[in-house]
């Protein structure tokens, strides 16, 4: 693959990433309750999953995956339903800052709870596939394609790009006057998780 069939590829990806989601919502608020450690986590554990994603369509278990159609619903109701539920434990944490109204004593996030919310908000995506089964069939059907590019640059600009959304919202005077306000970023962030849980779920069973 040369550099002119890269380009595009690369850009596809790098707007993929940039696009607001449950994705951006879940980093920034792992680097939020958790700090720089949590939020590169979550960026790296997330951009795992989207590899994964990456590597199904460029080898094809992608197109048998979708052919299941049940198993593919499943995977996308429990996507939906894993979604709603860190909405909800997002709106359970504001509450529970504002009983308590102090910072300090405030549910912080874990590096288990970074991995394993990124891992599952990637993992549990499967229109993810449909996203790269589009976007890779033209460069698998070249004889001169590398596969290991078309995994790899996802991967990494996915990674790349949240790791600069956390850099950016981690340094010190912009975190902390977030973490003073994050009781509303908390509530943002579970509206849109909860709303793309209930869109995928009716999207899904309608």
């Amino acid at each position: 693959m040369d550099i002119n069939q890269w380009l595009p590829l690369a850009a596809v990806c790098l707007l993929g990433a940039m696009s607001p989601g449950p994705s951006l919502a879940m980093v920034i608020r792992h680097t939020v309750s958790g700090g720089r450690r949590c939020g590169y986590i979550a960026a790296w554990c997330h951009t795992t999953g989207i590899a994964v994603y990456a590597a199904l369509s460029v080898f094809g278990l992608a197109i048998i995956l979708l052919k299941a159609q049940l198993l593919f619903h499943l995977i996308a109701l429990a996507g939906a339903g894993y979604l709603i539920w860190m909405g909800v434990m997002s709106f359970r944490q504001t509450a529970n800052k504002f009983e308590l109204n102090s910072s300090r004593d405030a549910v912080r996030s874990s590096p288990t709870d970074a991995a394993r919310d990124a891992l599952a908000i990637s993992l549990l995506n499967p229109k993810i596939l449909l996203f790269f089964i589009a976007l890779f069939s033209p460069f698998v059907q070249s004889s001169h394609s590398s596969h290991g590019v078309l995994v790899m640059t996802p991967w990494l600009i996915d990674g790349c790009w949240y790791s600069l959304v956390v850099t950016i919202l981690s340094r010190a005077g912009l975190l902390s006057w977030v973490r003073r306000h994050n009781r509303y970023l908390d509530w943002i962030c579970g509206l849109i998780l909860v709303g793309i849980g209930v869109e995928v779920i009716f999207s899904t069973l309608f």
